[in-house]
């Protein structure tokens, strides 16, 4: 059974900083694109940042610089650490595969996500 787990938002000022982290299980975590996305209020979810297998990792632009994204394939834990924070970062941020969403049982498999409220 597949199962994300996000944590490590919160309340923070701009300008702050704060750690996602997303715990996964039952993932083929180390031959997948893993990705951080974000949904605010009346917006479609977006993707933030993406880390392959290689390495090889990608950035909206409103993040560049700001996010850097990780993960630790014998853990399985994907992390996002975010700096500068701004108001608009302000969204819920889920982790899942990238291009595509992790699929069981023929549906898509997202977790809870984790809130990030950024105060200006």
């Amino acid at each position: 059974q597949v199962q994300l787990v996000e944590s490590g938002g919160g309340l923070v000022q701009a300008g702050g900083s704060l750690r996602l982290s997303c715990a996964t299980s039952g993932v083929l975590f180390s031959t997948l694109g893993m990705g951080w996305y974000r949904q605010a209020p009346g917006k479609q979810r977006e993707s933030v940042a993406v880390i392959y297998p290689d390495e090889f990792t990608h950035y909206t632009d409103p993040v560049k610089g700001r996010f850097t994204i990780s993960r630790d394939a014998v853990k399985k834990i994907l992390y996002l650490p975010m700096n500068s924070l701004k108001a608009e970062d302000t969204a819920g941020y889920y982790c899942n595969s990238h291009p595509n969403a992790i699929r069981e049982r023929g549906r898509d498999v997202w977790g809870q996500g984790t809130q990030v409220t950024v105060s200006s």
